[in-house]
């Protein structure tokens, strides 16, 4: 069997607008509870658990590998809630995304303070 990543566990201050949040640019179903998490299926094997831990937390990184149709909705969402999103992981080009490896790329974040980008080709992959 291949390896692959079932699930990813991220804090939150609140677990349940940040699952939202990230349910609602990427167009996915609506998060749901699994245990103490509140859970946002991206694929039919892989999910993103958030939890309120009593703990403060840095936000990490999550890149999300996604259609051209798929970004131009993502890019859609994120400017009609008034999202503030980047070209480069620095922040310096707001409002813009990227063209690496021939495709376009973009990052934002969520409530909990992670940075999120989207793809639409893999780093390396060439263009």
């Amino acid at each position: 069997m291949a390896v692959r990543i079932d699930h990813l566990a991220l804090a939150a201050h609140d677990a349940r607008a940040s699952a939202q949040f990230l349910a609602d640019v990427l167009g996915l179903p609506d998060p749901h509870p699994w245990g103490p998490f509140i859970a946002v299926d991206v694929d039919e094997t892989f999910t993103i658990d958030y939890a309120a831990p009593p703990i403060d937390f840095p936000g990490q990184h999550v890149a999300f590998l996604v259609g051209e149709d798929e970004f131009d909705e993502i890019l859609g969402r994120l400017q009609l809630g008034g999202i503030t999103y980047w070209a480069d992981p620095h922040r310096r080009w707001v409002g813009e995304h990227n063209t690496h490896d021939g495709g376009r790329g973009l990052y934002f974040d969520d409530p909990a303070g992670h940075h999120l980008e989207v793809i639409t080709r893999r780093y390396g992959s060439g263009g």
